[in-house]
């Protein structure tokens, strides 16, 4: 039962569409232009780079709340599964922010809510990421292609920081951490589909910082 409460109280802080509500004060939806996505890329290539900074604060931000909220609910009564609870509350969030109710369960991709995630997690596993993130990036200019490989890199980080005895949990919760995070992985992935078919044909839209750089 405590599990869901955290999916629950994730999944209202999700609901927090930032780029949409962003798009509405410009007088658009954010998913009727670009790639139809309601994330960071989309926003800053159909509304410019303020927005898109402001998209990745916003997605990022509403899941460290979620995980904060759950903090003070549980933090007390759950001390030896609270990080396998945060995880949950991150999970809600991200599920939210990809199927938003109120919006007939159209959103984003997820991947600046995983940043809220990581960062609130474990801030060891953000910087591999975050590595992996600029390196596939900068060298491939493909926003898809670095996302997929940052959260790969975060779940084999998690496993492999878990194994070293990083988390202060039993040996069932600690597996229950690596399926949820396995699963967001997964959904990740699947929820970049179409941009994984256009990297294979060579078509995928690539994206610059600077009009110098193209």
């Amino acid at each position: 039962m405590v599990r869901l409460v955290c999916l629950v109280i994730g999944y209202v802080c999700g609901l927090f569409q930032t780029s949409y509500l962003i798009g509405k004060r410009n007088h658009i939806d954010i998913r009727e232009h670009g790639s139809g996505n309601a994330g960071t890329t989309n926003a800053m290539r159909v509304m410019g780079k303020k927005a898109g900074a402001c998209t990745l604060l916003g997605d990022c931000l509403k899941c460290l709340v979620a995980i904060c909220l759950v903090q003070l609910v549980y933090g007390g009564s759950h001390k030896d599964m609270i990080l396998l609870l945060c995880l949950y509350a991150a999970a809600g969030c991200i599920l939210g922010h990809n199927f938003p109710f109120y919006l007939h369960f159209k959103g984003g991709k997820g991947i600046a809510a995983s940043v809220g995630l990581i960062l609130g997690i474990d801030w060891k596993i953000f910087l591999c990421a975050a590595v992996i993130f600029f390196l596939v990036f900068f060298t491939t200019h493909y926003v898809s292609a670095a996302s997929i490989s940052a959260y790969v890199t975060a779940f084999a980080a998690m496993i492999l920081f878990g194994t070293l005895g990083s988390y202060d949990l039993s040996q069932g919760h600690l597996m229950e951490l690596y399926a949820v995070m396995g699963a967001l992985t997964l959904l990740a992935v699947i929820r970049h589909k179409g941009n994984i078919v256009r990297l294979i044909h060579g078509n995928e839209n690539k994206t610059f910082l600077s009009n110098s750089s193209k």
